[in-house]
């Protein structure tokens, strides 16, 4: 009498079954992955390139202005109608070696390590990247869209075009962005029209600009502005604001 076929026990099959299931499962998940971080980085080329040409239409910051107060303040203007002051006063207020580097300052990177984090190292570049296509906030996950992206905007972006974004997408004040914006609300004229007095004040409350107030500034405010004066004046004389003016 013939011998039956012995059978695999079930229980292995089934094992066997829910492990290529899973692994199957796993490939899907990390090809989908995948995709999904290629179609955020083409995403964010597209409107890279969109942005070398096109203004931003809002950020997420002044949307999340307008949601908190109700309303907002802003004008964009080119930066050939912004005083060559205010640019060289928020240059010298934010990124003096603006014009020397690629993205990072590692010196004031280190400096900044040096005092144990506790002032800011982050140039314009940077900045534009975080209002522009990111959020505020400290968060890793942030800081490293921010260094990745970086990078690519010095790229594709001429100098005066990323300075020119900056000045017209920076919070100025409560619901108030830009310079064009804030020249108007805090002292009746045009960008174009600001004294060096004025802008090295507008670039004195940058950092902390619902906190610090240019028509009725503090001390320490106006010793900034003083301050900010004279660095707009030294990067002019040196050669450190020739990427951006003409």
């Amino acid at each position: 009498m013939a011998k039956k076929a012995a059978r695999k026990p079930r229980g292995k099959k089934n094992k066997a079954t829910r492990s290529k299931k899973s692994k199957s499962l796993i490939a899907r998940i990390r090809r989908w992955a995948v995709l999904g971080i290629l179609g955020v980085a083409a995403a964010f080329l597209v409107l890279v390139l969109l942005y070398s040409i096109v203004n931003p239409p809002i950020t997420h910051t002044i949307w999340s202005e307008w949601r908190r107060i109700g309303r907002v303040e802003r004008e964009w203007v080119p930066i050939e109608d912004i005083a060559p002051v205010m640019a060289r006063s928020a240059v010298a207020a934010e990124d003096a070696n603006f014009c020397l580097h690629w993205g990072f300052d590692v010196e004031a990177i280190r400096d900044a390590l040096e005092d144990g984090g506790n002032r800011g190292a982050s140039t314009i570049t940077q900045q534009v990247v975080k209002n522009v296509f990111l959020w505020q906030g400290r968060s890793w996950v942030r800081k490293a869209l921010e260094t990745t992206m970086t990078p690519v905007v010095e790229i594709v972006w001429s100098k005066q075009r990323i300075l020119e974004v900056y000045l017209n997408v920076a919070e100025t004040g409560s619901g108030v962005f830009g310079v064009e914006a804030a020249a108007q609300k805090f002292y009746g004229v045009n960008a174009a029209k600001m004294s060096p007095v004025q802008a090295a004040r507008l670039a004195a409350i940058l950092p902390a600009p619902r906190n610090r107030s240019v028509t009725d500034p503090s001390v320490r405010t106006r010793r900034r502005a003083a301050s900010i004066l004279d660095g707009a004046a030294t990067i002019r004389a040196d050669g450190r604001a020739d990427c951006f003016e003409d």
